[in-house]
């Protein structure tokens, strides 16, 4: 018999979030993740998805993941240091390392699971990890499992990081200190102060860890936020996704070859999950091949980017301080927020609402996200459908 205690737990806390509007609804799709999806019949413009040069449908990639699922099967059939790690595995890797202008790479299962695998294999309780208010879930995750003691750092503050950063180190209480920080910090668009980071880290010895997972792709050419600033020999830890920018799925750490090599003995997911797909793999270093011999695709987004933002400034929306074709539209309430993704999608624009936990409860906010792969026209269809609501609805 089911436990009534859960039961009741379930019906309480849905009904809760769904009367404040913090339930998401997911919404299946019918076509492949593109420009223009459809769900439930209906083709919308997608303004909701991560696939930023729009590699997930690109030819080249499928092709790629064809021929390597035909030579070595759909699945790796092991975990890494068994015999799941293929020759496509290590041609991943090398070319990551090239990528992010390190000595060596390795390759997860998911963004995810490389912040769970490369905190815990390198900080633990004896040691502090100064972490930015706005990280990831998947940063905070990671830091938990360490059992390094957190230290919250105001977001983006210089001031507040140094203080808490001298503080740590001459307290003599651990043993090892990191600081660790999104690159581009994804439901706000704004860009980490790695240069500043990088003076306090180098001042206090501290350990350098940046996700890059929305910056890859996008900044520095394509090479991330670390290249953008030219700070690619300064990082300990360069973390970054195959699932965003590169179109596919799966993570990667990058940085000195003593580095990986101990991530490869010690870290978790790499020891215990099945490796990534011969498919998968190949598409991504297809994706990667594309990105280093070619700047079109990454041009094309930060100029559909630039478009939306100008689009949606004029009108009167609050886009927030976003520095890359992220562009958030701020309206504060979660349930106004709710009923405007709503209507959007009523006229034919997909934009989903992002409301707590994923943002601080009061910062309700519709996250677009122009792709290399959107139309002018598409942009057009979607600033008109923001100025129509958002005046019916009295938030310009």
């Amino acid at each position: 018999m089911a436990s009534k205690k859960l039961d009741q737990f379930l019906e309480l806390n849905l009904a809760d979030l769904k009367d404040k509007g913090l339930y998401n609804v997911i919404d299946p799709l019918e076509s492949p993740n593109g420009p223009v999806i459809k769900i439930a019949g209906k083709e919308l413009i997608n303004l909701s998805s991560n696939n930023y040069l729009g590699l997930a449908t690109d030819q080249r990639l499928k092709e790629a993941a064809h021929q390597a699922t035909e030579k070595f099967g759909v699945g790796a059939g092991a975990v890494r240091t068994i015999n799941g790690t293929m020759k496509l595995h290590l041609e991943l890797e090398e070319k990551l390392a090239e990528f992010k202008h390190t000595e060596a790479a390795i390759a997860y299962q998911s963004g995810f699971n490389c912040n769970m695998a490369a905190i815990s294999a390198v900080m633990d309780k004896d040691d502090a990890i100064l972490s930015d208010e706005l990280n990831h879930a998947s940063i905070i995750d990671g830091c938990r499992l360490s059992r390094a003691t957190i230290i919250r750092v105001n977001h983006s503050d210089m001031d507040d990081l140094r203080a808490k950063a001298k503080e740590a180190t001459e307290s003599g209480k651990y043993n090892k200190v990191m600081v660790i920080t999104d690159g581009v910090f994804s439901m706000d668009g704004d860009i980490a102060k790695l240069p500043e980071i990088v003076e306090i880290a180098e001042e206090f010895d501290l350990i350098t860890y940046v996700d890059d997972a929305h910056g890859s792709g996008v900044l520095g050419k394509g090479a991330g936020t670390v290249k953008h600033f030219g700070l690619s020999d300064r990082i300990d830890f360069q973390i970054g996704t195959l699932s965003k920018a590169i179109g596919v799925v799966g993570g990667y750490v990058a940085g000195k070859k003593e580095l990986i090599d101990w991530l490869k003995v010690r870290s978790r997911p790499f020891l215990f999950s099945t490796s990534l797909t011969p498919g998968d793999v190949a598409a991504s270093t297809k994706a990667i091949e594309i990105l280093m011999n070619s700047t079109e695709l990454n041009e094309k987004l930060w100029e559909n980017g630039n478009y939306l933002k100008q689009g949606l400034k004029e009108i009167g929306f609050d886009i927030g301080k976003s520095e890359t074709p992220i562009t958030p539209v701020i309206i504060g309430d979660e349930v106004k927020t709710q009923e405007f993704s709503k209507r959007l999608y009523e006229a034919g624009i997909y934009a989903k609402s992002i409301v707590f936990p994923t943002v601080p409860k009061g910062t309700g906010r519709i996250r677009n996200m122009p792709t290399a792969a959107h139309t002018k026209e598409m942009l057009d269809e979607a600033i008109a459908a923001y100025k129509r609501i958002g005046k019916e609805m009295g938030i310009i």
